[in-house]
């Protein structure tokens, strides 16, 4: 099992320039463990590509579906305390907005806080940055 940020999930939604590198990655593991607020972060990037103009309603409704059907299979990290003080840690420590913040503590959370025994999936710079200097194995 692996943790995914939504940064990382974007692209097995829709066809993005990363999407056949995290669909090798899922491949190679599809237990995926995520931050509970993981689908609202997509769906709100996938409605901002629509308003965009890059996706149509149609592929943006087929796109929800598939997160709906996605989460069933999910590990979800819940909203806890552990998980809030973790955020507020690290955005005192990293160069992390909130909700990236969020992300990397669902994943300590997730690995029992012993990031060293999960690898951490995301396409997101910053955030990958942090994970590694966090003791996780960033893959993305």
């Amino acid at each position: 099992m692996r943790y995914w940020d939504s940064s990382a999930i974007i692209p097995l939604l829709v066809e993005e320039s990363a999407s056949l590198r995290v669909r090798e990655i899922h491949v190679a593991d599809p237990a995926i463990a995520t931050w509970w607020g993981t689908p609202i972060e997509c769906v709100s990037a996938l409605a901002r590509l629509e308003r965009d103009g890059v996706l149509t309603l149609a592929a943006l409704g087929s796109s929800i579906t598939r997160i709906r059907h996605a989460i069933a299979s999910w590990t979800e990290v819940l909203p806890s305390v552990d998980v809030r003080d973790q955020a507020i840690r690290l955005l005192r420590v990293h160069k992390l907005r909130a909700a990236d913040a969020i992300q990397l503590a669902a994943a300590i959370v997730a690995a029992d806080f012993q990031p060293g025994r999960l690898e951490f999936v995301t396409l997101d710079r910053n955030q990958g940055t942090a994970a590694d200097k966090e003791g996780f194995r960033v893959i993305g």
